[in-house]
């Protein structure tokens, strides 16, 4: 029974791209659960998928420059995503469009200039790899750039935590104190960005807000506190890449699908046993 375990949830982990996708599972849950968190709570979960459709037309320019060069896509990827997020805050400052509305309008066009720019200048299937990715693929080269951008991301919301977090709940008493709320929503907008890219390469364009998403909001259904939500949207995040791997392995499944169904797993058996606001409480309590 013991080798029996072992040989289903341990043994498979000795394949070096096993381990380097588990290791990027773990590198990229511990960035991007708090960025999805702060994304929840700021009510801001649709803006964020869209930025990840917004990446793609950088990550097809910079496929077509140099074929499947992560630092390349990665580097289009970033500056398309902040161009999106320029313009789209420009449109609402300036025009009667909300900021949701203008990001909607340039999503969808960026998503389908990206296609357009695979399918025109490369095949299928590199169209299906940016698309969906595949992180049984990852190197050591894509695992550091995913480290530097967690590190990152972990220093910068370290640094500016209690006005952001004070930004985040109350912006009219930050602002009347004299807090620059502007800055601090396009700090957090870049690193939403740049976490979005480094996940492309393991969950594609489509599924990249996944693994950032999904944890995070059955994190709302289980902790109040935020470094408590933070801490539960991270295991869930690891856990679903763990077991992802797991079933992607035993089933020849594609990985990065597989990934995201089990978080969706963790999300369903939230709604329903959650500690707060879950079916459970609202009708047995």
């Amino acid at each position: 029974m013991t080798q029996l375990l072992y040989d289903f949830f341990l043994s498979p982990f000795h394949y070096l791209f096993l381990k380097r996708a588990l290791i990027g599972c773990f590198t990229l849950s511990l960035g991007s659960a708090p960025v999805g968190i702060f994304l929840v709570l700021r009510r801001m979960s649709l803006m964020g998928d869209a930025l990840s459709h917004a990446i793609l037309p950088g990550v097809a320019v910079g496929f077509l420059i140099a074929g499947l060069s992560l630092p390349i896509m990665s580097l289009g990827g970033l500056l398309a995503g902040l161009l999106v997020a320029l313009l789209a805050g420009m449109v609402s400052r300036f025009t009667l469009l909300q900021e949701d509305a203008s990001f909607a309008g340039f999503f969808l066009m960026s998503l389908a200039f990206g296609v357009m720019i695979v399918s025109t200048k490369g095949s299928n299937v590199d169209l299906i790899h940016v698309l969906f990715g595949t992180i049984l693929s990852v190197d050591a080269l894509s695992l550091i750039l995913i480290g530097a951008v967690t590190t990152f991301t972990l220093l910068t919301l370290a640094i500016i935590y209690r006005p952001f977090v004070l930004e985040c709940f109350d912006p009219i008493f930050f602002k009347s104190v004299g807090g620059q709320g502007g800055i601090y929503h396009l700090l957090f907008l870049f690193l939403v960005v740049a976490n979005l890219v480094v996940a492309f390469q393991a969950l594609g364009t489509l599924m990249a807000l996944g693994l950032m998403m999904i944890p995070a909001i059955s994190a709302r259904l289980w902790a109040r506190g935020i470094l408590t939500l933070c801490s539960v949207a991270f295991l869930i995040s690891f856990l679903s890449g763990y077991f992802g791997l797991l079933v992607s392995y035993h089933g020849s499944f594609p990985s990065g699908p597989s990934i995201i169904l089990i978080a969706g797993l963790f999300y369903v058996i939230s709604i329903f046993f959650g500690k707060y606001g879950s079916l459970r409480v609202h009708f047995f309590s």
